[in-house]
Formats: structure tokens, C-alpha cells, sequence
């Protein structure tokens, strides 16, 4: 159970808290602040520009360099981002923020153990960043340490019990761990705390058709759907439901629309292929397995073999 996994956390307490490091003078303090000014608005090369003009001002900037890391990171540079958090970390060694940031960037590099060292290392710098214990958490998750990634979790919920996104997550290790009731009940608190949580939503429907509650999954997904009317997957899993219900009709009608938003969704046009053949539409089955089979469902080509010869 799985689908999104958010950083974000981390990133804003980064930024938020950059300009506790440090107290330069007020040019280099001018370039970060509208760094982060220009950040906020989404002009990174402006905010990395800023950001560098403040290290030139002062070359031993910590927070010039953690700022201009985490704005790289968002232009996906990841080795820039890091090389900038790693001499911010130089300057300052205890620059928790540097070092959850770079947590975040080995993460995108699929560099899980050296993510969660440094998110250890935030911790133990800064026993209440409640935003690292999150982030390793997930990146726990990435190595299917799901008991660890629930005791990060949970500690970040201690921490901050309004964190929807550390329930959220903690509902997907439980799910990926089978406990789907524990699951749904996180899913629920996170909804509680943000009612346009749509991934709560759909996650909270895969935990109820894992327990066969079918009825209650479509109304989740159709929340989702609600709130995101272009959730491709919401369309295909709400399908998988109506399908489970014999509703094949319903199920038919949510894999095409699945299909209109993504046309690349081999899946849903393999399930819609069994839809259709469930509803007597042999014709019309085998040929979205066929479709599905070329665009490399290789399950397809097995229903072909065996129902449409």
C-alpha cells in the first residue's frame, strides 16, 4: 500500500528555520532573506541566485548554503544539492536543518542508508525536529523496514500531533504490514486533520477493500475522485471494487475514464478486459488484454492463451 510519500515537511522547517544559523552582516543577511523570498515564489534560479550572492559576501554563510542546497534540490540538481548542504555542514556542524536536507536529497538518489544517517544525525542534534524523524520514517519504508518506519512515525506524531502526513505514512507501513484496521484508523485521523487530504482517501480504500468492505472503499475512492477528478488510479481501484460488488458495468465505466486520463495505464485496460468478459463481452475482453499485452502487461498474455483462442 503505497503512493506518495512527502518530504515536504522537512524542506519548510529547513527554510523556516535557516535564518536561526548564523548572524552575518546585513548584505549577505539582505540575499538570503530574499533567497527565501524568491523561494517561496517559486523563483529557484532567483533564489539560488541570491543565495550564492550572499556566499560571496561571506564564503562561510551556513544558511546561504543550505538555503541555495534545498532550492537545487528542488530543480532536481542533487548533487549540487548536496555538495552546498555538505559545506554548510563543514561551517556548522550542528546545522540540523543541513543535514536533514541532505537526507533528503540521498533519498531522491535512492541513497536510503545514507539518508537515514543523516536524519539520525539531525535527530541527535536537535532531539524534537520532528520533521527528520518523519523523513526516516519514509525513507524506512523505501527499504521495507516498516516496524522502524512506524517508530519514526510515531514519535513524530508525539512531537506534532497535528502532522497529517505522519499519519498518512504510518497508515501505509500498517498497511503494508497487513494491519489494515490500524491503517484505516490513521488514515481517518489524517483525513480528520485535513478533509482535502486526497491521499488519505485512496489509501484508506485500499485498506477497506483489503478487508473486503467494498462498499466503503468506493465511497473513499469517490472522495478521492472529488477532490483530484483526474486520479487516474482512484478510477481504476474504485473499478476493482465495483467489480468485486458484480457491477460490472460501473466497473467498465470507471476503467475507461481511468484510460482517458492516462492512456498509458496498461493495468486498467487489462481489468476492463475483465470486466467486459464477465459481462459476456468476449470480443471486446480480448482485445483490451491484447492491448494491455502490448503495452507490457505481461499477465495479459496468460488470459489470452487461456480465454481467447
Amino acid at each position: 500500500m503505497k503512493r506518495k510519500n512527502i518530504f515536504s515537511m522537512v524542506l519548510f522547517l529547513i527554510v523556516s528555520t535557516i535564518l536561526v544559523y548564523g548572524q552575518e552582516g546585513k548584505d549577505a543577511e539582505y540575499y538570503n532573506n530574499e533567497g527565501n523570498k524568491k523561494f517561496g515564489a517559486e523563483d529557484y534560479l532567483g533564489a539560488i541566485e541570491d543565495y550564492t550572492k550572499a556566499i560571496k559576501i561571506n564564503p562561510n554563510d551556513a544558511k546561504a548554503y543550505a538555503g541555495r542546497g534545498f532550492t537545487k534540490d528542488k530543480l532536481e540538481d542533487y548533487l549540487g544539492a548536496i555538495e552546498d548542504y555538505t559545506k554548510a555542514i563543514e561551517i556548522n556542524p550542528n546545522f540540523a536543518g543541513a543535514y536533514a536536507g541532505r537526507g533528503i536529497t540521498k533519498g531522491n538518489l535512492e541513497d536510503y542508508l545514507g539518508a537515514i544517517e543523516d536524519y539520525t544525525k539531525a535527530i541527535e542534534i536537535d532531539p524534537n525536529f520532528a520533521g527528520a524523524y518523519a523523513n526516516r520514517g519514509i525513507t524506512k519504508g523505501n527499504l521495507e523496514d516498516y516496524i522502524g518506519a512506524i517508530e519514526d512515525y510515531s514519535k513524530a506524531i508525539e512531537l506534532n500531533p497535528k502532522d497529517e502526513e505522519a499519519y498518512s505514512n504510518r497508515g501505509i507501513a500498517k498497511g503494508n504490514l497487513e494491519d489494515y484496521r490500524g491503517a484505516i484508523k490513521d488514515f481517518t485521523k489524517a483525513i480528520e486533520l485535513n478533509p482535502k487530504f486526497e491521499d488519505a482517501y485512496y489509501n484508506r480504500g485500499i485498506a477497506k477493500k483489503s478487508l473486503q468492505d467494498y462498499l466503503g472503499a468506493i465511497e473513499d475512492y469517490t472522495k478521492a475522485i472529488e477532490i483530484n477528478p483526474n486520479d487516474a488510479e482512484a478510477y481504476n481501484n474504485r473499478g476493482i471494487a465495483k467489480k468485486s460488488l458484480q457491477d460490472y458495468l460501473g466497473a467498465i465505466e470507471d476503467y475507461t475514464k481511468a484510460i482517458e486520463i492516462n492512456p498509458n495505464e496498461a493495468e486498467a485496460y487489462y481489468n476492463r478486459g475483465i470486466a467486459k468478459y464477465s459481462n459476456g463481452d468476449q470480443d471486446g475482453g480480448c482485445l483490451d488484454f491484447s492491448k494491455a499485452g502490448e503495452m507490457g502487461y505481461v499477465k495479459a498474455y496468460e488470459i489470452i492463451r487461456e480465454f481467447c483462442n
